[in-house]
C-alpha cells in the first residue's frame, strides 16, 4: 500500500533523555542496528537529529550545515558537528493535512552569492488546496524577502498527492513535481498542472523553450505527464539526465528516466491495482507511452531518490538510492551505460523506519530523514 501514515513505528530505547536536549531536537541515539555491509563495504548509521515530525526534505548549506522541513511547518537549520537545530524565522504559512505541509527544500546552487531557499509546499486557494513553489533569502536564522513564485492549477479539496521534489538543472532552471492531487484523469490532461513534472524558470514563469509552451490548450510549464505522486527528483550528476520516483496505487511504484513532452501512462497504463483489487486502465503497455526503468509490486512507496558519486563508498559510485516509506528499507539500484537497472540491494530494512528522503552530504557521506523525525547518515567501518 502507498497510503501513507503518521503513526509510523518507532524504534529504539531513550537514555537519559532530558529537556535540554529534546529542546534542540538532538538525538539521544548515537547509532542505530548494528554493523552493516554492502559490496564489502562495512557501515554503521549515525543518528545526527531527532525531531518530532515528518523531515520530508532537506539540502546542505555551503558551511555543511543542513537546512531541513518538518511537515508541520517548521523549517530549521542542523549543525552536523554540534548536534544543534535552530529554527528559522519567516517561513511561509502552509496548510498540514494529510499529506500536505511544508514538502521539500533546496538551496540555490549559487547560495553563497543570493542566499536563496526555495520550499515547497500546500497551501489553501479558492478550490481547496494545491501545491506552491516559492523563494526566500537566508540570513542567519532568518528568510526575508520571502514571495510565492508558482501555484499549481488546479487546486481541489483532496489532501493527498502534492509531489513535490524540487530540482536545479545546473542551468538557470528548476524541476518541480506535482502530484495527481487524486484526480487521475488531469494526469493526462495538459490544461492541468496536476501529475506532471514542471521546468520553471527560477523566478517560476515558464521558459519559452518548454515542449508545451506553444500549445495554447496546455500549461507551459509542463515537462512531463501521466504522473500519479512524484516524490522523487534528480538530476544525475555526470548525464545530466532527470530521474524520477513516484508511487502507485497498490502496487506499480515506478523509477522513471524523464523526458521532455513524454508521457508516463498513469491512469492509461500502471503496474498497479487498485486497493480493492480490480485493474486500472487499459494494462501495462500503451504506444506513445513511456515504460518505467523499474517498477515495484507489491508497493515500497519511494519517496526521495538520490544518485551517489562520493568517496565514503566507493564501490556505491554511480548507484541510485532510494527512500521508501512503506518499504521501510533504503534501496541501492546498480545502474548500467544504458540505463538498465542490473542489480538492486535493500539496505536498513531491519530498523523499522519509514524512509523519506536521502542526499549525499558534501563530506562524501550518505544521510538520509526518517517519517519519525531522524535526520542520520551512513558512516564507513574500517
Amino acid at each position: 500500500m502507498t497510503v501513507e501514515s503518521d503513526k509510523m513505528k518507532k524504534i529504539g530505547v531513550y537514555f537519559g533523555i532530558v529537556a535540554a536536549v529534546i529542546a534542540l531536537g538532538v538525538s539521544a541515539f548515537s547509532s542505530l542496528g548494528s554493523a552493516y555491509e554492502s559490496e564489502g563495504q562495512k557501515f554503521s548509521v549515525e543518528v545526527i537529529a531527532e525531531q518530532q515530525d515528518v523531515i520530508w526534505g532537506f539540502d546542505f548549506l555551503p558551511d555543511g550545515r543542513i537546512v531541513f522541513t518538518e511537515r508541520n511547518g517548521q523549517l530549521r537549520i542542523l549543525d552536523p558537528k554540534t548536534k544543534a537545530v535552530q529554527t528559522v524565522q519567516g517561513a511561509p504559512a502552509v496548510v498540514q493535512a494529510g499529506q500536505g505541509g511544508l514538502l521539500d527544500v533546496r538551496a540555490h546552487p549559487a547560495f553563497d552569492r543570493n542566499g536563496w531557499i526555495y520550499l515547497t509546499y500546500s497551501e489553501k486557494a479558492d478550490h481547496g488546496m494545491t501545491t506552491v513553489l516559492g523563494r526566500g533569502r537566508l540570513e542567519g536564522a532568518d528568510l526575508k524577502d520571502y514571495r510565492k513564485l508558482f501555484s499549481a492549477w488546479e487546486p481541489n479539496g483532496n489532501n493527498i498527492h502534492f509531489g513535490s521534489r524540487i530540482e536545479f538543472d545546473g542551468g538557470g532552471k528548476l524541476f518541480i513535481s506535482v502530484g495527481d492531487r487524486n484526480e487521475r484523469h488531469n494526469a493526462q490532461d495538459l490544461r492541468y498542472h496536476n501529475g506532471k513534472i514542471l521546468r520553471l524558470n527560477e523566478d517560476g514563469s515558464a521558459p519559452a523553450d518548454n515542449p508545451f509552451a506553444k500549445n495554447p490548450d496546455a500549461k507551459p510549464e509542463i515537462w512531463s505527464y501521466g504522473h500519479r505522486n512524484p516524490q522523487g527528483l534528480v538530476k544525475h550528476p555526470v548525464t545530466g539526465e532527470l530521474w524520477e520516483s513516484e508511487f502507485g496505487p497498490r502496487g506499480g511504484d515506478e523509477i522513471n528516466l524523464i523526458r521532455p513532452g513524454a508521457n508516463y501512462g498513469w491512469p492509461v497504463i500502471t503496474y498497479g491495482h487498485e486497493y480493492w483489487g480490480p485493474k486500472i486502465g487499459e494494462g501495462t503497455q500503451k504506444a506513445g507511452m513511456e515504460q518505467p526503468l523499474a517498477y515495484y509490486v507489491p508497493s515500497i512507496s519511494p519517496s526521495g531518490i538520490a544518485f551517489y558519486f562520493g568517496d565514503a563508498f566507493p564501490k556505491w559510485k554511480g548507484n541510485l538510492f532510494v527512500a521508501n516509506l512503506s518499504g521501510q528499507h533504503l534501496r541501492r539500484l546498480v545502474i548500467d551505460d544504458g540505463n538498465k537497472v542490473v542489480k538492486q540491494e535493500e539496505l536498513l530494512n531491519d530498523l523499522g523506519l519509514n524512509f523519506r528522503h536521502v542526499r549525499p552530504g558534501p563530506e562524501g557521506l550518505l544521510y538520509f530523514s526518517t517519517d519519525d523525525g531522524k535526520v542520520a547518515r551512513l558512516v564507513p567501518k574500517p
